[in-house]
């Protein structure tokens, strides 16, 4: 009895969970055609609506045609006059401040155990100035011991200089053996060159010495120290260095290019550098072209050399605009005004009749844009009232009423 209770409580469960999924299903199916009724509804009143504006200025036409002196018939817009100017076009990329001077300092021996620390984020310092003083015990205790070593092969030289100098002179009086002589000359000769190879070792000993006093390879301002008293001082600590120098007076944007633009951008190419820190561009040239393509990024390295300016800081922002477009006397107009069709890009300008004005649609071919302005190359010459405000809704031939605004 209980088995068939069990069958029958599993065989409802399956059959509620067919039917959810038959109920989720068209549901889905529901939607999705709910969803593709309502995108046909849009294309047939956008239809409706291109076809009720034809219908609209074809009335006005009519209206201007049998009564032209009608103020229904004109339309309100507001005008300027175009002027021919300079135009330029930048290419506007990021980049970060960085400086040719950074130095990571790095003791010039081994690495030591840190006995006094002399300088602090934020200080001046000059090159070869005392940073660190690295713990020469050891140091000491060689030269120390090369030292003692040259002291005593010393001695024993002007020992056995003293020897041979008396050979030589009993020599001269036909005294002793030339033997004699040249035995004591060989032992001059064997210390010295002892010496000279112990006062080597002093001078091993001494740059051992020298080499646990850390100092700054260049001038500039300390702008890292991560290291303390009792600590190892290599140079870097994991991916970080321990000391960094970086000298400001040489500093320089450093911008990532996309590919696209190789033929665009070269070395001497004009640039503005903005850093909005400092609320002031700098005005520079492109000094390095990188000469491959980051494969990760697919861009390639601009640099541009700064002034010096306390205000600017290595790894800041900055917005590298590269002069990559100039035309003298251009004629531009607005980017907004200019509007396309099937035949290509067009523009609405101002003539006038008598005491009307009349719009005229004119074909236009435009060349850059930037900064809301886009560079006219034919089809206006200058001089021309183009219309600024209510464009999107004149047509060729119609009466206009000009805003006094």
């Amino acid at each position: 009895m209980n088995y068939m209770q069990n069958v029958l409580k599993i065989s409802i469960t399956v059959l509620v969970a067919l039917s959810l999924v038959a109920c989720g299903s068209k549901a889905a199916k529901d939607k999705k055609g709910e969803l593709g009724d309502m995108k046909v509804k849009l294309e047939k009143l956008k239809k409706d609506k291109s076809g009720l504006d034809m219908q609209i200025r074809q009335l006005e036409e009519q209206i201007a045609k049998a009564d032209p002196s009608s103020v229904q018939a004109q339309k309100l817009v507001s005008v300027d006059t175009l002027r021919m100017q300079d135009f330029a076009h930048f290419i506007e990329l990021q980049g970060k401040i960085d400086a040719d001077n950074v130095v990571y300092v790095a003791p010039s021996g081994a690495p030591g155990i840190v006995r006094a620390i002399y300088v602090k984020a934020g200080d001046r310092v000059s090159k070869g100035q005392t940073l660190v003083k690295l713990d020469d015990a050891l140091a000491r205790q060689g030269l120390i011991g090369a030292q003692q070593q040259a002291g005593v092969l010393k001695s024993r030289l002007d020992q056995a200089q003293n020897v041979y100098e008396r050979h030589q002179n009993l020599w001269k009086q036909n005294i002793g053996t030339e033997l004699n002589v040249i035995n004591a000359k060989a032992d001059v000769d064997a210390l010295q060159s002892q010496l000279r190879a112990a006062q080597a070792q002093v001078s091993a000993a001494q740059e051992q010495v020298n080499q646990t006093v850390v100092r700054a390879q260049i001038s500039g301002v300390v702008d890292k120290v991560n290291i303390k008293l009792g600590e190892t001082f290599t140079g870097m600590s994991g991916n970080q260095p321990q000391i960094q120098l970086v000298n400001n007076s040489n500093l320089k944007v450093v911008t990532p290019v996309p590919e696209n633009y190789i033929s665009r951008v070269k070395r001497g190419d004009s640039v503005l550098v903005v850093v909005s820190e400092t609320g002031k561009p700098y005005r520079s040239v492109i000094s390095v072209v990188g000469a491959s393509i980051d494969p990760s990024g697919r861009t390639f390295t601009t640099e541009a050399k700064l002034p010096s300016d306390p205000l600017l800081k290595t790894n800041q922002l900055a917005t590298m605009k590269i002069l990559d477009y100039k035309a003298k006397g251009a004629v531009t107009a607005p980017v907004n005004v200019v509007q396309s069709d099937e035949k290509g890009k067009y523009v609405y300008i101002v003539e006038k009749t008598g005491d009307k004005y009349i719009a005229r649609k004119r074909v236009v071919i435009i060349g850059e844009t930037y900064e809301g302005q886009t560079e006219i190359k034919s089809g206006l010459t200058g001089g021309e009232v183009i219309i600024t405000e209510g464009y999107q809704t004149v047509y060729e031939g119609q009466a206009l009423a000009i805003s006094k605004n």
